[in-house]
């Protein structure tokens, strides 16, 4: 390949690229594999007949789709065998140059979790990218009809696990830190105002930090154990903390008192909090670090 050539197929790449980690990272659900895929994607690019190649964006993405289908099969496996809640890799989308531009809050990848492999890429191929059916059937190496109907099972299972839209995570900031210092100091009348009735609490340690096994349900449970945690902590704010957006949601990034970098994440509903997403298995939140400094 003539250096003129190799220039064009990177820059090829290098547009598409946003495109293709945003069909990575909902395909996986981790930072840090999505940027794996494509690493190696790029790799099978420049190996390509790129003067062949009539649609470069088209390329890549079966590329990086099939490379998604192929990890999923093992991370299916690990998920299988996870200790404790599992959450996707936060991802901070607070500035409005890098962000994605189409849904990735946590809710919405939580659901497709509960789709086989070729459910969520076709749903996310067609729902998502719009990408045709013809398309959809090269990267899956299906039928267009089994496509749509791959595609139409997922967005069933979608719509019925998927609560409504988030609220505008620019609206959420006050809510955010209001709830950040009355959770530290165990201000049980603030919470009382700030959380809904229903509100759930999803923590994701890994094995590898302390965290709660199973998910807690309701206002009462939730300000026991936010109680319980300030009274450890002395009910002091962490020393480096800061409100952020991770996911299109409002967020904290903490460094907690045992040292863990601690990534929380809130989905309003009627101007209170439904659901706060901790995020403290080390592995998660390692390249959020930078954020913090």
């Amino acid at each position: 390949m003539t250096a003129e050539r190799q220039n064009d197929g990177t820059d090829a790449f290098l547009s598409a690229r946003p495109r293709l980690f945003a069909a990575a990272y909902r395909m996986l659900g981790t930072v840090s594999d999505a940027e794996d895929i494509l690493q190696d994607a790029f790799l099978r690019w420049q190996a390509a007949p790129q003067a062949e190649v009539l649609d470069p964006a088209g390329y890549l993405m079966r590329i990086t789709t099939r490379l998604c289908l192929d990890q999923l099969k093992s991370a299916r496996a690990r998920r299988e065998t996870y200790p404790g809640e599992w959450l996707p890799e936060p991802l901070l989308t607070e500035d409005p140059a890098e962000r994605l531009d189409h849904d990735v809050s946590v809710a919405l990848l939580l659901a497709l979790e509960n789709l086989s492999p070729l459910e969520r890429a076709a749903f996310l191929l067609h729902d998502i990218f719009d990408s045709g059916y013809e398309d959809i059937s090269a990267a899956l190496d299906r039928s267009p009809d089994a496509c749509r109907q791959l595609a139409a099972r997922a967005r069933r299972k979608v719509q019925r696990l998927r609560p409504g839209a988030p609220a505008n995570p620019d609206q959420g900031k006050d809510l955010a830190e209001a709830f950040f210092r009355a959770s530290k100091t165990g201000d049980t009348a603030a919470l009382t105002r700030l959380l809904a009735q229903d509100v759930q609490l999803i923590s994701d340690g890994g094995g590898k930090a302390i965290a709660t096994l199973n998910p807690i349900y309701g206002l009462d449970r939730v300000l026991r154990l936010c109680e319980g945690l300030a009274r450890k902590a002395g009910r002091n704010l962490p020393d480096r903390w800061r409100l952020c957006q991770l996911n299109g949601l409002p967020a904290i990034l903490s460094r907690e008192p045992d040292g863990i970098l601690q990534a929380m994440a809130l989905e309003l509903r009627d101007g209170r909090i439904a659901r706060i997403y901790v995020t403290r298995n080390p592995d998660k939140t390692r390249h959020l670090a930078d954020a913090l400094n």
